[in-house]
């Protein structure tokens, strides 16, 4: 197994800087996931680890090897691609040992490995089926095996469940991490799904026009993001402007639209713009009576839309005059709740993520 080291990679194609001078150190045996929208040079950046794509700069190494300079045969890669690549005119069996045949080994020696291989993802058995016999779910498994029976040091991951229904890409994106964390291999993830993100990872660099916003855990890119951008791409938020009006001893008053909320205490000058972010499910909506915790900051407000959701239930509210917040609460909070009710929204001023610049 190794570990990945990234530095100052660039790529790019006409005039389109697809990869901008990045760097990165990828643990061994992590699971590492690159997450950003279309065309942000994440499938680019896999490409050029994998070999696909030559490097116009920088280096690439496994533990202490380069490999950037390696065919792509050579660098010990296996790579799972959006649309299976499973060879239609050959067996399951054979698509599995497809590489191993390729490197020559000799035929006592790849049945076993086959066989260990699809009992891995749970496909034992299934060697004289067809792919055209093969249900999606148990297409990608064949992939992945294939991938995993040439025993690789880094697992390449190119969307690989962007293909399946709902339901399937949740079983299979936990089938996913549990093998990765058995077999102990490094791992390279690339997604545009949030969710799949978050609950997958080790940890997460979220790519935007070429390079890196943020590189952190789940928790941190969620629970604490570092810019606009990743804010609101990693779930949704209430991305709020304003200036700050004083200080406190609890923190830093903001007027936004004419009503204040706090958030924590920086180092600002009163009449310093700021932009920042309050999570809905942050919002908690108080029963009639009820007081908020002292800890919290509360605002009135009335609500302008409610949307059931099943097992949570999306409140719109307008505070002030013209001031909109949305908050997510359980089902069962929301139930009686009616639009043009007035209620009241309190938060954890330590939950608001502040961005000065």
């Amino acid at each position: 197994m190794a570990g990945i080291v990234i530095e100052h990679v660039s790529r790019s194609f006409g005039t389109v800087r697809a990869i901008d001078d990045v760097s990165l150190a990828i643990e061994d045996r992590e699971l590492f996931t690159l997450l950003g929208p279309s065309g942000c040079g994440k499938t680019t950046l896999l490409r050029m680890i994998a070999g696909f794509t030559e490097l116009e700069t920088g280096q690439v190494r496994f533990g202490d090897k380069r490999i950037d300079q390696l065919p792509p045969h050579r660098r010990n890669t296996g790579m799972v691609f959006q649309n299976y690549a499973v060879f239609p005119n050959l067996t399951v069996g054979n698509n599995v040992a497809y590489g191993l045949r390729a490197r020559k080994l000799a035929p006592a020696q790849i049945a076993p490995r086959v066989t260990q291989a699809l009992r891995l993802v749970r496909l034992e058995g299934y060697d004289d089926r067809w792919p055209h016999q093969l249900s999606g779910g148990q297409l990608q498994r064949v992939a992945i095996a294939r991938a995993l029976v040439i025993e690789p040091a880094v697992l390449l991951l190119d969307e690989p469940l962007s293909n399946l229904d709902a339901r399937l890409r949740v079983e299979m994106r936990t089938e996913l991490r549990k093998l990765q964390q058995t077999l102990g291999i490094t791992a390279i993830y690339v997604t545009h799904d949030q969710e799949e993100a978050l609950s997958i990872s080790d940890r997460i660099a979220v790519m935007r026009a070429g390079r890196f916003e943020q590189v952190g855990t789940p928790e941190e890119i969620y629970g604490r993001p570092k810019t606009p951008f990743v804010a609101e791409f990693m779930g949704t938020t209430n991305l709020l402007s304003g200036c700050i009006h004083a200080h406190c001893e609890r923190g830093l008053l903001v007027e936004v639209k004419g009503v204040r909320l706090l958030v924590p205490n920086l180092p600002l000058a009163p009449g310093t713009a700021i932009t920042f972010s309050l999570r809905p499910e942050s919002l908690r909506l108080l029963a009639a009576g009820e007081a908020a915790p002292e800890s919290s900051w509360s605002l009135p407000a009335r609500v302008t839309a409610i949307e059931f959701l099943g097992p949570l239930t999306r409140v719109e509210a307008v505070a002030g005059s013209d001031f909109p917040l949305c908050s997510v609460v359980l089902g069962a909070q929301g139930v009686g709740l009616a639009v043009n009710d007035d209620v009241v929204l309190a938060y954890e001023p330590r939950q608001v993520s502040v961005f000065t610049s």
